[in-house]
């Protein structure tokens, strides 16, 4: 049985909006869909759907099932969600997936170990709704010390200081599992992650559009008695980084190849500084080949400076292509209307 759990303190001016019985009349005729990318979960499944069924009882539950060995699809069948299947393998596929196939006017997105809480469910859509937003990330607050694995405790904080100093400073917990979008963020987001890499993208899509976002504290348990995670620390890791290494390259190619053209131009000065100094002593060149290449560093950091520049204005218009995308789907407060 999973064991009762206290749910962390949401500030109540997050909850309280000036007609609670017209947001309470809004949230059942709201579409919510709750989205499990499942692999290999039978131990935790059953209790997932379950408390989601108990949370919101209006919810559609939906099981897509990325090639398990085990039972999960027949458990996920057994507990009444809707079941289906990603053959390609990855967590970012079946997330793709799922944001293409299903439309609703709120998602939440849970891994199916069974270890978030399901019961501040319905608190984290009228949150969503009361104040407008696109996005509300759960950050994990472990309930016992072995919920949280070294490793991933220190990987999570590591990749998440690296977005704060890059992207800004509103998100604690990068790699949660425990999310909910409005449609307007789901229908907006091109996905192209492949694996566990997608709650980076997720993220960063929040950020670099400047969406309304929120983090929300929430209970984090340990996985059931024989569950595995799937997620490996090292590789899984690295693959983390490539992709926020790409997106800083994406949606901020100035700085990154602003920076390229300093380390090329204090390469080029350090090689060329003495064979300056000498020139202007004796009138000569002796070392012709280091003259030659301290030359080329400085052509290669003027054509680095010159690629962030150009690039930088394709980012700008690619990021307005995204915005009025995003600005085309209406948001979530016109629910309330």
């Amino acid at each position: 049985m999973k064991p009762d759990i206290a749910t962390p303190d949401v500030p109540t001016h997050l909850t309280s909006p000036d007609n609670e019985q017209d947001l309470l009349s809004h949230l059942q005729h709201l579409s919510i869909a709750v989205l499990i990318p499942s692999f290999n979960e039978e131990k935790g499944i059953g209790n997932v759907i379950e408390g989601f069924h108990k949370a919101i009882p209006s919810a559609e539950i939906f099981v897509y099932d990325n090639n398990s060995s085990d039972h999960t699809a027949e458990l996920a069948k057994q507990s009444g969600a809707i079941v289906r299947q990603e053959c390609r393998q990855g967590k970012g596929y079946v997330v793709r997936r799922m944001f293409a196939d299903i439309d609703s006017d709120v998602f939440i997105l849970v891994d199916g170990d069974d270890t978030y809480d399901p019961k501040i469910a319905q608190t984290l859509v009228e949150i969503l709704m009361t104040n407008g937003l696109d996005m509300i990330n759960c950050a994990r607050v472990p309930t016992s010390d072995s919920a949280y694995r070294p490793g991933h405790k220190f990987g999570n904080g590591l990749l998440s200081g690296i977005v704060k100093i890059i992207f800004g400073n509103q998100f604690q917990d990068l790699l949660s599992g425990y999310r909910v979008f409005s449609r307007r963020f789901v229908k907006s987001f091109p996905v192209k992650a492949t694996g566990f890499e997608i709650e980076t993208e997720l993220t960063i899509h929040a950020l670099a559009l400047e969406m309304p976002s929120m983090e929300i504290p929430c209970n984090f348990q340990n996985r059931q008695e024989g569950s595995e995670s799937k997620l490996h620390t090292f590789s899984d890791g690295f693959r983390i980084l490539i992709t926020i290494g790409n997106l800083l390259r994406q949606e901020k190619p100035l700085i990154v190849f602003s920076a390229s053209s300093l380390i090329l131009f204090v390469a080029s000065l350090i090689l060329g500084y003495p064979i300056i100094d000498t020139y202007l002593e004796t009138g000569l060149v002796p070392r012709l080949p280091t003259a030659v290449l301290a030359m080329g560093l400085v052509l290669a950091g003027l054509l680095s400076m010159a690629c962030g520049l150009i690039l930088d204005t394709v980012t700008r218009g690619r990021q307005e292509a995204k915005r009025l995308a995003y600005l085309a789907i209406p948001g979530i407060l016109e629910k309330l209307k």
